[in-house]
Formats: C-alpha cells, sequence, structure tokens
C-alpha cells in the first residue's frame, strides 16, 4: 500500500520544478525588496534561489520575465479584493447597476494605493522619468492587470459580450495608468492621507470621463 501512495518520478518531477520555479520567485521579489529596483544579476539570483544559472533560464526566458511574475503575484492581492468587492456590490445591487459601475464600484472599496506605491518604488528611480525598460515592464504588469479584470467581470456577468467587457477593462487600465502618472507627479508617489485623497479624486474623474464618453469633454476654465 506504501508503494501505491509514493508519489511517481514525473509526480516528482513537476513537484521539484515547481518548488524551484517559487524559489526564483520568491527570491527575486526579495532582491527587488532590497535594492528598491528591478537591476539585480542573474548570479544574484540563482544564489538568492539557491538553484544554477541554467535551472533560472530552465523556467524564465529572461529577467524581466522574472520581474514581471513577481508583479503578477504582486498584484494578485489587488485582485482578489476587486473580485470579493465586485461580488459584494453585484450582490447589494442586483439587477439595478450597470456592469461599469459595478466595475468602478469595486476598483473604488479597492485599497490600489499601497500596491502602487510599491511598484513606485520598485520602478521609479530617484530622480528622473524611469528608464525605457522600466517602463516597459510597468505597463507589461499593468496589461496583465486589464486582462485578468476582464476575466473576473465576466465571471461575473457571463451574459456580457467579451469584446465590450475587454474594451471597458483595457479604458478603466488605460485610465489607471494616466491616474498613477498624475498621481505620482502630485505627490511623489508616498502613501499619506493626503496621497490618498489626491488618489480618490483622480480616479474618481477617470471614472466619471469613462462613464460619460470623451465626446462630453469640454475645454478647462481659463484655458485659451
Amino acid at each position: 500500500m506504501a508503494d501505491q501512495q509514493r508519489p511517481t518520478a514525473p509526480d516528482r518531477r513537476e513537484a521539484l520544478k515547481a518548488r524551484h520555479r517559487k524559489a526564483i520567485v520568491t527570491a527575486a521579489a526579495a532582491l527587488m525588496t532590497e535594492i528598491g529596483g528591478t537591476d539585480f544579476t542573474v548570479d544574484q539570483l540563482a544564489a538568492r534561489a539557491d538553484v544554477s544559472r541554467r535551472t533560472v533560464f530552465n523556467h524564465f526566458t529572461t529577467v524581466d520575465d522574472i520581474t514581471v511574475e513577481v508583479f503578477h503575484e504582486m498584484l494578485g492581492a489587488v485582485l482578489d479584493n476587486v473580485d470579493a468587492n465586485f461580488e459584494a456590490s453585484a450582490a447589494e445591487h442586483a439587477g439595478e447597476t450597470s456592469m461599469f459601475d459595478q466595475l468602478a464600484g469595486a476598483l473604488r472599496a479597492t485599497d490600489l494605493v499601497g500596491t502602487t506605491t510599491e511598484l513606485t518604488r520598485i520602478f521609479g528611480p530617484d530622480s528622473g522619468p524611469r528608464s525605457a525598460r522600466q517602463a516597459v515592464l510597468f505597463e507589461r504588469a499593468i496589461n496583465d492587470l486589464g486582462i485578468r479584470i476582464a476575466t473576473i467581470t465576466l465571471r461575473h456577468r457571463p451574459e456580457a459580450d467579451p469584446l465590450e467587457v475587454d474594451l471597458m477593462c483595457g479604458a478603466l487600465v488605460g485610465g489607471a495608468l494616466v491616474v498613477v502618472r498624475h498621481w505620482e507627479q502630485s505627490t511623489g508617489g508616498v502613501d499619506t492621507v493626503e496621497s490618498r485623497r489626491v488618489w480618490d479624486e483622480l480616479l474618481e474623474r477617470m471614472i466619471s470621463v469613462n462613464r460619460a464618453g470623451f465626446g462630453t469633454l469640454t475645454p478647462r476654465t481659463g484655458a485659451s
């Protein structure tokens, strides 16, 4: 009986692969936290994860792919909250609220400042704009967030048209990128009571513009 319950060789190999992958991602997250950025080497990563360079590249093609995987996990907690808040909003306003407003309500109810602050700390240099590499990695992480939010939305609203859901989520996530930029410029990307007030204001404006449509925009008061 004991022999029958013992994992087979393929099972053991898969378990080892999963353990190595997890160790690599965990090591990358630790290095990013320590150095406040993504400029670690494969040798540093392999040493921290206690694996070989070859093992690292058996799981990931580039260091950038590892970095994106770390952010994928970081954003997982945000997505769990969006999911729970979407469900709560749908239950509270069943049949009364549009899909857009349910998703907007879920975004409002989710604490996005903490994760955004961490992303800013990692991607934002001490002075000046992000490097081209940092900008690309940041957008990869945010675009992945849009795809996963669309999946959540369709799970809650399976009757919805997938194209319209993708367009809606893409617009909101694209708007969130703009909000992040303006928020960083206004607050320095720090997590304070005032920065959260600014975040809420910018997020609300972005949601309002997307709800109303860009055809309703008017010139800013005092603009020439």
